[in-house]
């Protein structure tokens, strides 16, 4: 057996695709995985460290990890409707009041894709001094905001769903912002594997991820108790509009599509100065004929 380390967000969306792995319902092609699951910072902060052979990043961490790793086209996170909401506990805000006087925005962790569309639509108020970022565990983040520590809180998760449950109000949808700008769906996460694994380990980490995601599209019941386990939200409703979001055409195989958005994505980032300008674009991996 060849020993792999494999972390994975909490999130629903990832337990439903990982679960025939972490269940060993499918042919794991002679790999014992030492499977972690961890806050997307948290898997971020691994990763930048060398922790993991292979893991689920954001977007935002593998433009900074391209000469270290490369995407797997499967397992990834992307889609329409599916981005971060900047919301506020004040109602009747608009964009343009974030360039107001100085602002907090709470952000669900330094390297998360939801920061990084944040700082790209919102360049020009970081710049003047009107909005201090505030790093925090986004499930804290709506708890926050209703206790009034912060003007603004840039919103992921479960929380595109409980927002309203919460009394908070939606200032801003990025992920719609990102559509109406690119016309592509927006990239959010993918799984990243450390180049040091060589070829044929990939194939095989590749392969097994993409039996995984199918299985859990073929038999979704049967993930529930998996998912209700790590998530933050109990509800199996909300937990399957977690899924139905999240996992689509896309988390079977990136395709040209994907690739496009993350090229899109790579161009933003670098433009408004979040990418060093001599980084490697992101590269996805393809099987070397």
């Amino acid at each position: 057996m060849t020993k792999v380390s494999l972390a994975i967000s909490t999130c629903p969306n990832d337990t439903f695709a990982f679960h025939a792995i972490l269940e060993k319902q499918i042919d794991l092609r002679g790999i014992d995985f030492n499977v972690r699951l961890l806050d997307i910072q948290q898997l971020n902060n691994g990763l930048f460290a060398g922790q993991f052979d292979v893991a689920k990043a954001s977007f935002h961490a593998a433009a900074l990890l391209t000469d270290q790793t490369v995407v797997l086209p499967s397992g990834a996170a992307l889609g329409f409707g599916v981005g971060p909401l900047l919301l506020s506990a004040q109602t009747g805000l608009n964009p343009d009041q974030v360039s107001g006087p100085p602002k907090t925005v709470l952000c669900p962790g330094t390297h998360t894709t939801a920061t990084m569309l944040f700082r790209i639509f919102y360049a020009q108020a970081i710049k003047n001094g009107n909005v201090s970022l505030k790093q925090s565990l986004f499930s804290e983040i709506m708890p926050e905001l209703e206790s009034g520590t912060a003007d603004f809180g840039v919103c992921i998760h479960e929380g595109r769903f409980t927002w309203q449950d919460a009394g908070l109000d939606c200032v801003e949808d990025l992920g719609t912002r990102w559509e109406a700008e690119t016309k592509s769906p927006l990239p959010l996460g993918g799984i990243l594997a450390n180049r040091n694994l060589g070829n044929d380990l990939i194939q095989r980490v590749q392969s097994v991820i993409q039996d995984s995601v199918q299985w859990g599209l073929d038999h979704p019941d049967q993930t529930i108790p998996t998912m209700r386990k790590h998530a933050q939200e109990f509800s199996d409703e909300v937990l399957m509009q977690h899924v139905k979001l999240y996992v689509n055409q896309w988390t079977v195989e990136l395709g040209e599509i994907g690739q496009a958005a993350l090229r899109g994505l790579s161009k933003k980032a670098t433009f408004c100065g979040i990418v060093p300008e001599n980084a490697a674009p992101i590269e996805v991996w393809k099987a070397v004929e």
